[in-house]
């Protein structure tokens, strides 16, 4: 069967594309990358929530599926809203990578002596995520977090260039890039240090480190090509942290994380994290067999809380028990 595979242009997105692609050939199918430039490949000079952040990289992919363009969506599962349109499924997740985030940071401003973010006080770090900033803010308020945009080799230009002291990317993103073939390899600069934050911690955004196969809802015969690619114990745990981004998605509109890891007896735990107005952090955590339980449990706990939102007078937001507090969150 020949199978078309839309994808975005980055050497990340052509990287994921072509794994998928070596997967579908040995399997007996043929294959076809096809370019498609998305609406957050084109906005580089703006933070996602000017833009509109949910579903920036994957909109115009989407439409060129349903239309019949192509056959195959490979997405970084990530950038997926909570919700695909009624006309797709996610019908295959492959194994997952490292879900946890990465600092580089340059050499010279590295310091170890500053805990799980070994920067020197008052540190330039680049992002545009959210969810980073708000988490690099609530441990260390000292750093001054700053806007950054572009496709990975660019945002380790930049570092490289000392337009910043330290950037955040997703270790997943870094990882194939590294093993990337020819001139999309990416190979740190000299004098660059990479540092993983444990997700225990920087919780990550939900379903980083996957790839979602998407295809249209009726196409029966791509569906069941594409199965055969999927990871039974990856898509999971991937179901409890997307149900959680659903609840996070109709609740409050603040930084969210979550990661969820499988147990040894087979039951998983989800961990999640919900940044607030104030510059804290808001934290829980629960184990169960089943996803969805698992993810109502964990946003229960997370709404536990009776203050309301500053930022919302319809929603109430978490202060709950678990909350890292930026004041004082690392020593001086």
């Amino acid at each position: 069967m020949n199978l078309r595979i839309g994808t975005r242009g980055s050497a990340l997105a052509r990287a994921q594309a072509n794994d998928v692609a070596r997967r579908l050939e040995a399997a007996g199918h043929t294959t076809e990358i096809v370019i498609i430039t998305t609406l957050g490949d084109q906005a580089t000079d703006r933070a996602f929530t000017d833009v509109g952040a949910f579903g920036i990289f994957v909109r115009e992919i989407e439409a060129a599926l349903i239309t019949g363009r192509v056959d195959v969506a490979v997405h970084s599962y990530k950038d997926l809203p909570s919700q695909s349109p009624a006309e797709l499924v996610i019908a295959a997740v492959p194994e997952r990578l490292d879900a946890a985030d990465v600092l580089l940071v340059r050499d010279d401003v590295s310091d170890p002596g500053r805990g799980p973010l070994p920067l020197r006080r008052g540190a330039r770090v680049g992002t545009s995520a959210a969810r980073r900033k708000a988490w690099l803010r609530a441990l260390r308020p000292d750093l001054a977090v700053e806007l950054l945009r572009g496709n990975v080799p660019t945002r380790v230009r930049a570092l490289a260039e000392g337009r910043f002291d330290a950037i955040v990317l997703a270790a997943a993103g870094l990882a194939r890039l590294e093993r990337a073939p020819g001139n999309d390899r990416l190979v740190l600069p000299h004098g660059i240090v990479c540092v993983r934050l444990d997700p225990a911690l920087f919780v990550p955004a939900p379903a980083q480190g996957a790839i979602a196969l998407q295809v249209r809802r009726g196409a029966i015969a791509v569906h069941a090509a594409v199965a055969g690619v999927d990871d039974p114990t990856t898509s999971r745990a991937l179901l409890a942290e997307r149900a959680a981004l659903r609840l996070a998605e109709g609740g409050c509109t603040l930084p969210f994380g979550a990661w969820c890891r499988k147990n040894p007896d087979g039951t998983l735990t989800l961990l999640a994290a919900l940044g607030r107005d104030d510059g804290t952090i808001v934290r829980a955590q629960s184990t169960n067999g089943e996803p969805e339980t698992l993810a109502a449990a964990v946003w229960n706990e997370l709404m536990t809380a009776s203050d309301p939102c500053e930022h919302n007078d319809n929603a109430t937001c978490p202060r709950g028990a678990d909350v890292v507090r930026s004041a004082g969150a690392m020593p001086e």
